[in-house]
Parts: C-alpha cells; sequence; structure tokens
C-alpha cells in the first residue's frame, strides 16, 4: 500500500497555549453514545504525531516520523507486517484498529513546551485525533500529556527519558513505553564502576531542563553510592550549539571524569568541544581523563563520529539486537528507508502498535478502556524482551542495555556495541521512590473527555 493511500496531513499551527483546562468546542466533547472525545466514525480513526521536525532533536524527530508511518502501514495491512508478526498479542491483523483505517496527521514540536502542546491541541480539535504520541523531549512529554490529560485523549510518550514523566508528572492519560533517568543510573553506575574504579571525581554538564535535572540526579547517587565523588554540576541552555566555555574549566576543576547529560545535537556539540580541548588524552588525580554520556543514540553516535569509540552510555534499544522482534522491525525498516532504525523509531513504532493493540482488546476506542487495557499489560515480541507496562505509574520496565561506541566500527550506523544488558529487576523501583516525586505523585483519574 502507498503512503498516499493511508496519510492524510494537516495543517498544524503553533504558538503558546495558556494554562488553563482545555476547552473543547462543541462538536468534539463527548456526547451521546460516544461518551467520549473525538470517538471514530465507522471507517477511519486518526492518530496524531507530535514530533520535532525542526529544532536541536529534529534527526529523533525524522526517523520518529519514519516508524509511524511505518507502523501505520503494517496496521492497514501493508508491506511485511513487521513486529505484527513476533508480538504477543495476536489480535491485530492488518485491517486497521477495530476495523477503521488509520489515518495520521503530524506536527512539529520544535523542541518547545509551548510549540508541543499548540501543535497536539490543533491535532485534537481540528483534526479529530484520538490518540496524540511522539516527542523527543520530556519538557515536551510532559507539556503534551498534561494537555492530553484535560482533552480526554491517550498520549502514548515518544522519546523521554526524564523521571518527571511517569513520576512527579505522571498522568492518567499518559504511557511510556521508553525507560528513565533513574534506569540509566542502576543500570550505567556498576559499569563505570568495574571499569573505571570507584575512586572517580565528576564534573556534570546538564541539559537546563527536567530531563537534564533528573538525569544528573541519577548518575550522581547512583556514582556516588559506588564511591564515586561529584566535583561540580553546570547546567548549560538547551539552545546552546557552542559549548567551549563550559568545556574549558573542566581540566582545572579536580575532575577525571565528564558527565555530559546532554541529547541529540547537544551531545553531539558537547562531546566534539570536549574531544578538541583534548580531554580525551588528558590525565587528572593518576586516572585516564574520562568521558561518560549517560543517554546514547545511533543518531547521535553518528553526528559525533569518531568522538565516541569508547564512551560507555545506555540506550533502550539497539537494532543489533538478536531477538525475533527487534530483527523483524529492522528488516522492515530498513527495507522501506535503506537504513536501520534508531531507538526513537522504535520506541514510536511499538507505542503505535501497543495503542492499536489495547483498544482492540478492549473493544473499544473510550480513553479510560485504554487505559484499563493498558495497565498491568505484560507482552513479549517487540525488543527487549518481556516488558510490563506498570499500572501505578504507567512506566514500561524492561532490560536496559549499556552500550559503549565501537572501536572498529564496520560502517556509519555500527557504531555502538551493547556491553551489557542489564535485567529489569536491577533498574526496577518502587512508584513512591523519591526521584519519582515521593509518595505525593499521582496519576490521578482517567478521562475519557465527557
Amino acid at each position: 500500500m502507498s503512503k498516499s493511500n493511508f496519510t492524510r496531513r494537516g495543517v498544524i499551527k503553533t504558538g503558546a497555549v495558556g494554562g488553563a483546562a482545555l476547552a473543547l468546542p462543541q462538536y468534539l466533547r463527548a456526547d451521546g453514545d460516544a461518551g467520549f472525545t473525538n470517538a471514530p466514525g465507522d471507517s477511519e480513526v486518526v492518530l496524531g504525531f507530535n514530533v520535532p521536525q525542526t529544532g536541536p532533536y529534529a534527526d529523533e524527530g525524522a526517523d520518529e516520523l519514519r516508524a509511524y508511518e511505518l507502523a501505520v502501514e503494517h496496521l492497514n495491512g501493508g508491506g511485511d507486517g513487521g513486529m505484527l508478526n513476533t508480538f504477543s498479542s495476536k489480535v491485530l491483523d492488518g485491517t486497521g484498529i477495530l476495523g477503521r483505517e488509520v489515518k495520521y496527521v503530524t506536527g512539529d514540536t520544535q523542541t518547545k513546551s509551548d510549540a508541543a502542546r499548540a501543535s497536539a491541541r490543533s491535532m485534537i480539535e481540528k483534526d479529530g485525533a484520538i490518540m496524540i504520541t511522539g516527542g523527543s523531549s520530556s519538557g515536551v512529554a510532559v507539556a503534551v500529556q498534561a494537555l492530553c490529560q484535560e482533552a480526554g485523549v491517550i498520549f502514548m510518550a515518544g522519546l523521554t527519558h526524564s523521571n518527571d514523566t511517569t513520576g512527579k508528572d505522571r498522568k492518567a492519560n499518559g504511557f511510556r513505553h521508553f525507560f528513565n533517568s533513574y534506569m540509566t543510573g542502576a543500570a550505567l553506575a556498576p559499569v563505570l564502576a568495574a571499569q573505571y574504579g570507584t575512586d572517580r571525581k565528576a564534573y556534570h554538564l546538564t541539559a537546563d531542563y527536567n530531563w537534564g535535572y533528573t538525569t544528573e540526579e541519577a548518575i550522581v547517587s547512583s556514582t556516588e553510592a559506588m564511591g564515586w565523588e561529584t566535583v561540580n554540576t553546570v547546567k548549560t541552555p538547551l539552545t546552546q550549539t557552542d559549548f567551549s566555555s563550559y568545556i574549558a574549566p573542566v581540566l582545572n576543576s579536580g575532575a577525571d571524569v565528564l558527565v555530559l547529560n546532554h541529547y541529540g545535537g547537544n551531545m553531539v556539540n558537547s562531546l566534539t568541544n570536549a574531544v578538541q580541548f583534548g580531554l580525551r588524552e588528558a590525565q587528572a588525580n593518576g586516572h585516564n581523563f574520562e568521558i561518560v554520556v549517560p543517554l546514547y543514540s545511533r543518531l547521535m553516535a553518528r553526528g559525533a563520529g569518531e568522538n565516541v569509540k569508547g564512551i560507555f552510555g545506555s540506550t533502550n534499544w539497539h537494532w543489533s539486537l538478536q531477538d525475533e522482534g527487534s530483527q523483524a522491525f529492522v528488516r522492515s525498516f530498513g527495507t522501506k528507508y535503506g537504513f536501520p532504525p534508531s531507538q526513537a523509531a522504535h520506541t514510536t513504532y511499538v507505542q503505535t502498535l501497543l495503542y492499536a493493540d489495547a483498544v482492540t482488546r478492549a473493544g473499544s476506542f473510550a480513553p479510560c478502556a485504554v487505559a484499563e487495557a493498558l495497565e498491568g499489560y505484560e507482552f513479549d515480541g517487540l525488543g527487549n524482551g518481556k516488558t510490563l507496562y506498570r499500572a501505578d505509574d504507567h512506566q514500561c520496565f524492561k532490560d536496559v542495555l549499556v552500550v559503549k561506541g565501537k572501536e572498529n566500527p564496520t560502517s556509519e550506523f555500527d557504531l555502538l556495541e551493547i556491553v551489557e544488558v542489564t535485567p529489569v529487576d536491577q533498574v526496577m523501583y518502587s512508584p513512591d521512590h523519591p526521584q519519582m516525586g515521593g509518595a505525593e505523585a499521582s496519576l490521578g483519574e482517567c478521562n475519557n473527555g465527557a
């Protein structure tokens, strides 16, 4: 099936959205027998894909959109079916969702919360989107998740790694498949201690928004528990492109490890600057100076090139995994686009299938019925092994990958190698963990939009 047969793109307007509750037009309000916002007709259902098409995370957004298009193709019976063939649930049969053809609209989050809320709101109000998904920023995810809660639609988070998304800012209408900062710390710290020792001094550069804050907190707490000392933590603007002024003080700080709590283009630029300043050849405190990138992606590794060699980090998924589901996705994506998918692509593809599956198992598009189908749901066949969508906070729990930059890559896509698959039990935590907002954190009530 060609893309033109199942794709519909709306015109998305962006702009500031106030903090007041979303007031839906009368024609979108739940009424009559429908009982929920944007109940679809008999022939089609519209999904809203909200991704960064411009800004520092645009590369991630482009790959997310490719995966969304592939997921829609498979749901509508096109292509080779991809992960529909390996998914432990067998209710999706290529006839759309509950017999409705899947169509979609897209928006540009610009990696800005206000712009992301505006585009999501347009999709809901003007295009009739019944589910919103996407994003490559936790600030965006938290903002759009709150709007979806107000509007009475399901939010299937895209790439969002901050603890806050399913921590203090969790919502009953929101669900996250991606792992989080706490899990990165729990998986990565033991590997760092084994590789570099326990008498290390770390200097952190941190993106100045909620993802950076929770990642810094997770890495600081987990490495200090291993014996490391934190020398300094410095916030950097998300819009920063040249990090030279932030890198220069590191060599005279007394630190022997630089932790880059940066993602996307920010990480590519800050790592490049760090290498240019000679950190990789430096010595401090009797150690070789080391650099750590807590959250990695294939796209970032490609952007940074040789600078990633030997540098440790974590990732949610990687195309080299050999399980049946991962390889089915890699084959489908590679056939369609000519290169392997990123972790961002994997997450958004999976979230689309999980939404369709939950609707089908529930026999309803009503958000609260979908939420009930997802809560406590255990599944397999979508990569990363057996996975649980925990009911308490709507966070997925699965194995976490610790990776490092390959010393001898075979291609521009083969830049990371998996050094450890951390079992899910090692990264599990209580829903009221202090890093997740503590006992006061609550999902609240599911909203059908009535």
